[in-house]
């Protein structure tokens, strides 16, 4: 019972915390809320990663699901390959020149990657000791561990 009221809490604040831009509902973001709140919530009870944070994500790094990189290889976090990965590779221009990212068979098996990638590094560790329902130190702890550049990563993610 108390995971079904984590499930209703988060997916209430996920649409209503995502899907509102000036008062305005943005159908891009609620699309890709109803298309993967399942696996986020998964997610959420399987690794203990706030499902907000996992759509956040994933809204943010796949522009909603639709960028070069989620269409062409299910990525929607925008994770590279590094040394480590043993799986399919996709290989797209940016900012560092050619790079290699993961590449997936389904967006859930991108998802569960983004999961696994978490948990496996030894700097987003602080992250676990967080309560799910701490979307903002999430936020902020992801920035802090250097998952993205961008300075205005916590305040976009939430």
């Amino acid at each position: 019972m108390r995971t079904f009221i984590y499930i209703s809490i988060f997916y209430f604040l996920a649409l209503n915390s995502f899907a509102q831009t000036n008062n305005k509902k943005n159908p891009k973001i609620e699309a890709y809320i109803e298309a993967h709140k399942d696996i986020a919530i998964k997610e959420m009870i399987t690794h203990g990663i706030p499902a907000s944070i996992k759509l956040a994500q994933g809204i943010l790094e796949s522009s909603y699901g639709n960028s070069y990189l989620a269409v062409n290889s299910n990525n929607h976090f925008g994770i590279k390959c590094k040394p480590e990965w043993k799986g399919a590779r996709f290989y797209k221009i940016d900012e560092e020149g050619r790079s290699c990212y993961r590449k997936y068979e389904s967006v859930f098996a991108s998802f569960e990657d983004h999961s696994l990638f978490l948990k496996s590094k030894s700097w987003y560790k602080p992250l676990f000791n967080l309560k799910v329902t701490d979307y903002k130190g999430w936020a902020y702890g992801l920035k802090k561990a250097g998952y993205a550049t961008n300075p205005n990563y916590p305040s976009l993610l939430i």
